[in-house]
């Protein structure tokens, strides 16, 4: 019934002995824009399975997946991938985010942010580049970071006031 070792001194091959997330796809159910990339896969990932809640600190972790609960006060990551049904609750700094699922609280996206038809971004959020499909939802505070994304906006604009300083007329 059992399996039998593998020999001493032997390397495990990427992905050996993990089961694919259900749902399938290249990557066991992760988005295919992860899915392609090389790197992906030598990340150090952390996966919260559909059903499961973690609290506390998350560190060391480059990629995080979450398909169950997650409420942490600061987590830093190269990539957060919340999936439909999952909820990520605190705060968290990113390169990217792609949100599928529920963010409750505060969002640093260096770089793209991608809220997916089925995505709520709820409460504070930064990013260089953000793509919103139809129907996600953003609601609260929205800050575009200026292109040298490691300084921070002078001002952040809730989505309320961005919209309405479009409108002012200049005056030169």
């Amino acid at each position: 019934m059992g399996r039998a070792p593998l020999p001493s001194g032997s390397p495990l091959p990427a992905g050996a002995g993990i089961p694919p997330i259900p749902g399938g796809g290249a990557r066991g159910g992760l988005p295919s824009q992860l899915a392609g990339r090389k790197d992906a896969a030598e990340q150090r990932t952390l996966v919260v399975g559909r059903g499961i809640s973690v609290q506390g600190s998350v560190q060391d972790a480059e990629r995080l997946v979450v398909e169950g609960t997650v409420e942490s006060s600061m987590i830093n990551a190269t990539e957060l991938v919340v999936m439909p049904g999952g909820l990520f609750r605190g705060g968290v700094e990113v390169e990217t985010a792609e949100i599928s699922g529920t963010v409750d609280g505060s969002l640093v996206v260096r770089g793209s942010l991608t809220v997916r038809g089925t995505g709520r971004l709820l409460g504070k959020a930064s990013c260089y580049r953000l793509k919103v499909e139809d129907g996600g939802q953003i609601s609260g505070q929205l800050e575009m970071l200026p292109e040298n994304s490691g300084a921070k906006a002078s001002a952040p604009a809730t989505l309320a006031s961005a919209s309405a300083a479009s409108e002012t007329p200049s005056q030169s």
